[in-house]
């Protein structure tokens, strides 16, 4: 991947919604249609609404990687729905790509990139 000059970088928004079978008896305390969007390393949730840590942990450690930007036949590209931790809950997690947000490598770390430490 290429090095960008000024040292920006671009990731992905996230948006995480419950998704389930229309009737079906969701066990993990999520309804059908909640949320939360992850901008940067920041996650929001939207006001009254929770999410279980059982099912945050179930996405948390893809989370990163659908972030960034991935070859199209990488499944992380193309997969994009994860079962609900618990087995008898039929809900899972989807993961819709949003718009690209640019970041600074400076104001997102102390460690100076190799780059910047030769000038």
């Amino acid at each position: 991947m290429a090095t960008s000059p000024d040292g920006s970088f671009e990731l992905y928004d996230l948006k995480v919604e419950v998704v389930a079978p229309e009737g079906a008896r969701l066990y993990c305390g999520a309804k059908i249609g909640d949320y939360f969007e992850l901008q940067g390393e920041m996650l929001y949730l939207p006001q009254g609404q929770g999410i279980s840590i059982y099912s945050l942990s179930s996405v948390l450690p893809l989370l990163a990687a659908k972030q960034r930007v991935t070859h199209s036949n990488d499944w992380m590209s193309t997969d994009a729905e994860i079962a609900c931790p618990d087995p008898n809950c039929p809900s899972r997690l989807r993961i819709t790509r949003l718009g690209k947000r640019r970041f600074s490598h400076s104001e997102t770390t102390a460690v100076i990139r190799k780059m910047d430490a030769k000038s």
